[in-house]
């Protein structure tokens, strides 16, 4: 019984970490360029150690890091990466309906590791099936180390790569793209994704801070829930004519 508890317990990493190596790999350069950034921010390995830790948002760590470059105080930074984060509250929401069951020492640790690729990368394997907590936990914790290594890396590595070359300053952006477009499987989801790029647009312009981001996700998530609920109604109303 200990060796197929074992054989299982190995698969389920074995299946996590296959999963989660599009996420390592890119962020090597991620990491590497905040380390950089972070460190010519005045700020020591030990300090970067802990912003990738208890932080571990990339986007969230790079305006941490021009804000603090641009001399701002703690407290508009602790507001803004709060403000920054709240997407994560989506996330969350859409995650719960796969952990139904699980205790809380679980969804704490789970929670914790819950960034926007681990969540592309868990919801997509969830839709396909097959797919369990436990081998999203593996997801969220191997992109974690990972993270936290790479970023203190970058403080000595970092340094004979300037942040810019190679395009290491847009390896965020390109990640979060690709992401995307792996999301994009039906014509409902292009025209979600279409729509919460306009509202961000015009979110940007009407609203403060990073609120816009989180309006323009609930906005575009809430008309494309209308148009899936009127198709699905249209289907059935076709059904029952047959």
């Amino acid at each position: 019984m200990n060796v197929m508890d074992n054989q299982k317990q190995s698969g389920v990493v074995a299946d996590g970490l296959r999963a989660a190596w599009p996420i390592c790999f890119g962020y090597f350069p991620i990491g590497l360029a905040f380390g950089v950034l972070a460190g010519n921010a005045g700020l020591g390995p030990w300090e970067i150690l802990l912003l990738a830790a208890l932080v571990f948002a990339g986007g969230s760590q790079f305006i941490a890091v021009a804000m603090i470059t641009a001399g701002v105080s703690a407290l508009p930074i602790i507001v803004t990466t709060f403000m920054v984060n709240l997407r994560h509250l989506l996330m969350s929401s859409a995650l719960s309906v796969h952990l139904r069951g699980a205790r809380g020492r679980f969804l704490a640790a789970y929670a914790y590791g819950v960034t926007d690729e681990s969540f592309a990368v868990n919801m997509a394997r969830f839709r396909e099936g097959g797919w369990d907590r436990w081998r999203a936990l593996v997801v969220n914790q191997a992109a974690n180390l990972v993270w936290i290594v790479c970023c203190v890396a970058g403080t000595w590595a970092g340094r004979f790569v300037p942040p810019k070359a190679f395009g290491i300053d847009y390896a965020l952006t390109a990640m979060f793209i690709c992401l995307l477009v792996f999301q994009l499987r039906s014509r409902l989801m292009i025209v979600t994704a279409v729509l919460s790029g306009l509202f961000s647009i015009l979110f940007y312009v009407v609203l403060p801070g990073s609120v816009y981001v989180v309006a323009a996700s609930l906005v575009a998530a809430t008309v494309g829930f209308a148009l899936r609920r009127r198709r699905d109604r249209r289907r059935r109303v076709s059904d029952e004519n047959v």
